[in-house]
């Protein structure tokens, strides 16, 4: 805990999508760090969030330098670590790029193992702490086009079970939250998004899970959309 008392929670990719709605959604409850690489989303993100809660700060940071992490996140304190940063090239796999794929793997793999490295220590030592990562139902389904992303979110789901393993009797939970089909710039321009889940939809699930009783793990949470034939109410 911070001299506030209350639990410090990063959030990676805040600037926007469901990384945005998260950090709203926490605001009330934690002091926030937000982590992102447009600083001047950043900033606003930071001032919207400083309405609703008390203390949030802001680095503007690229996950993938796994020297820029540990410089930046060096004896930071965190109780709450939100791994949310993704990117998808959804093409085949022929058509896929060397850069696009190792784009793909770095932010959803690499990146994962850097900021959970940069701060799980901590939350060790104090015998508490809770590492939470947005995964996908794509984590145990398979679609055309998801060669790399459908791998990633894979092994997404197979680090969180064995993190939690690993880490759960020295006071540190793990929970992997396993959206479907969340209206975000994930999607291509004109994408019918009608019917699939808001990004503060995830970050409700994400608050539920962080905030249960210290005794209480929620490891795997999925949401879904409830029908790809239904759109939203009010949509």
């Amino acid at each position: 805990m911070t001299a506030s008392n209350r639990p410090v929670a990063l959030i990676t990719g805040a600037s926007r999508g469901i990384g945005r709605a998260i950090a709203l959604r926490l605001a009330a409850t934690h002091d926030l760090i937000l982590v992102a690489r447009d600083l001047e989303r950043l900033q606003r993100l930071t001032e919207e969030c400083a309405v609703i809660g008390e203390r949030v700060r802001s680095i503007a940071l690229d996950i993938t330098d796994f020297a820029a992490v540990a410089d930046a996140l060096r004896d930071v304190h965190v109780d709450v670590l939100i791994n949310n940063a993704g990117v998808a090239h959804l093409k085949p796999f022929m058509e896929t790029t060397p850069e696009e794929w190792h784009h793909q793997v770095d932010v959803n793999v690499h990146a994962l193992y850097h900021v959970t490295r940069a701060v799980l220590p901590g939350m060790m030592a104090r015998g508490a702490g809770h590492v939470c990562i947005i995964g996908s139902t794509a984590g145990r389904n398979t679609f055309v086009g998801g060669t790399c992303y459908v791998g990633t979110k894979h092994f997404v789901m197979g680090f969180a079970e064995s993190l939690m393993l690993e880490v759960r009797d020295a006071g540190v939970g793990v929970s992997v939250i396993t959206p479907g089909s969340v209206a975000t710039d994930l999607f291509p321009a004109g994408t019918n998004t009608t019917w699939m889940l808001e990004p503060e939809n995830v970050a409700d699930a994400v608050h539920f899970a962080v905030t249960t009783p210290q005794h209480m793990l929620v490891h795997r949470l999925e949401v879904r959309p409830l029908s790809p034939k239904r759109p939203r109410p009010g949509v």
